[in-house]
């Protein structure tokens, strides 16, 4: 696979519970025309039966994204088990997960990179910087970033 079809077929796990922050970090990462597709789940529930393909995502592609934006306070399952299973998972380990979140206790940051977080990013409160944020992390994570074969 040529590395512009690895880019086109990019795929970025957002789990967010906010559905505001939700749509500004879509609107952030499409804005630039890097990727074509960014799944949305509201919980880390949602997010383990997406990444393992159950229950309400049995079609999802059978690749696992290429990225995974997670935030710490999520409801039914927090952002730091969803992480810890992800780690600790030998099939899913090796995809890059960003903690985009607005927590900005220190315990959280050493938490999440005990457990292997590739990046914690407090999202920044204003509008602007928050779209330069999300899209710095794009660009980095799907363009700068190397990845192994698709």
């Amino acid at each position: 696979m040529k590395m512009a079809d690895c880019v086109e077929s990019v795929e970025i796990l957002l789990v967010e519970d906010n559905p505001d922050d939700a749509e500004l970090t879509r609107r952030a990462l499409q804005k630039h025309h890097f990727i074509n597709m960014v799944t949305w789940v509201k919980d880390g529930e949602e997010a383990l039966a997406y990444l393992y393909g159950t229950e309400k995502f049995p079609d999802r592609p059978d690749r696992p994204p290429r990225l995974i934006l997670l935030d710490f306070k999520l409801p039914k399952l927090d952002g730091i088990e969803v992480l810890r299973r992800i780690k600790s998972d030998e099939n899913l380990k090796h995809i890059p997960v960003v903690m985009l979140t607005s927590s900005n206790e220190e315990r959280d940051l050493v938490d999440a990179y005990r457990l292997g977080v590739n990046s914690y990013i407090v999202k920044p409160v204003e509008f602007e910087e928050f779209v330069k944020t999300v899209s710095g992390i794009g660009f980095y994570w799907v363009l700068t970033n190397r990845v192994p074969d698709c």
